[in-house]
């Protein structure tokens, strides 16, 4: 079992950073793969950007040169460096957890309850 809290959510003006982190606790081998998707009302969950414990990362085209997903093992801690932020970025960012790789965005065992980030232009 694993329990995901993330943090760092907010307001920012398009352009801006905002950075969000994903705290783990409970079974490390479910934790092999992090990372992070975002659904925005009414449109299909997005997976944003994974990263494996030993630090392969993937990322949607939608944010490649933008966002930085990263991890910290010792804390079993996952973050999401979000810059030159858009409108389009607005939605609730959800950490995911799972033992397996090469996942959808719905397919992921474990998640957590996310974190609102609204970009105003």
């Amino acid at each position: 079992q694993v329990h995901l809290v993330e943090s760092g959510g907010g307001l920012v003006q398009a352009g801006g950073s905002l950075s969000l982190s994903c705290a783990a606790s409970g079974s490390i081998f479910s934790t092999r793969v992090m990372g992070w998707y975002r659904q925005a009302p009414g449109k299909q969950r997005e997976l944003v950007a994974t990263i494996t414990r030993g630090g392969t990362t993937t990322y949607a085209d939608s944010v490649k040169g933008r966002f930085t997903i990263s991890r910290d093992n010792a804390k079993n801690t996952a973050y999401l460096q979000m810059n030159s932020l858009k409108p389009e970025d607005t939605a609730v960012y959800h950490c995911a957890a799972d033992n397996r790789i090469s996942l959808t965005a719905y397919e992921f065992h474990y998640w957590g309850q996310g974190t609102q980030v609204t970009v105003a232009a």
